[in-house]
């Protein structure tokens, strides 16, 4: 299985000898980058081509990782447990809830994905207001001294003038 990790996806399509850790490490691939479809249709061919005592390993495998794939942040951690390793922390399970809302899986309805770019597009705003609100709150004393001159030089002109 290590030395399969170091090998290209078509060199890993074309693998005959194992097969089933060449379509595993496939959906793997294809998990991290988010495309749940492409996935499953590996993981089930690792399973059909896998043999009987190892399609319980395979099936594990493929539930973390098909959760990874569609954003499941719960149903990930429960995976990795049952795989034996350690779950994520609770950062990363946050990320991952974040990005299903931003990002949501593909298939999914487009209320969703409306829902993720609203929420883009809300924190561009919110950043832009703090922005703005940091900027105008740094220059305030140097407008404020600004008026407090043209305050004293109306002041004392009024004085000399009047």
């Amino acid at each position: 299985m290590q030395r399969l990790e170091t090998r290209s996806d078509e060199e890993l399509l074309a693998e005959t000898r194992y097969r089933s850790a060449a379509q595993a490490l496939l959906g793997a691939r294809a998990a991290e980058r988010y495309d749940a479809k492409a996935a499953r249709e590996h993981f089930q061919k690792a399973i059909a081509a896998a043999r009987p005592q190892e399609r319980m390993q395979l099936r594990r495998m493929a539930d973390a990782s098909l959760a990874l794939a569609e954003r499941r942040a719960d149903d990930l951690k429960v995976a990795v447990e049952r795989l034996g390793q350690e779950a994520p922390s609770g950062r990363q399970l946050f990320l991952l809830r974040f990005m299903g809302l931003v990002a949501p899986p593909a298939g999914t309805g487009m209320v969703r994905r409306v829902r993720g770019i609203a929420i883009v597009i809300a924190i561009v705003v919110v950043l832009l207001a703090i922005g703005f609100g940091l900027a105008k709150l740094v220059t305030l004393p140097f407008g404020g001294r600004r008026r407090q001159k043209a305050a004293r030089a109306k002041a004392s002109a009024a004085r000399g003038g009047g």
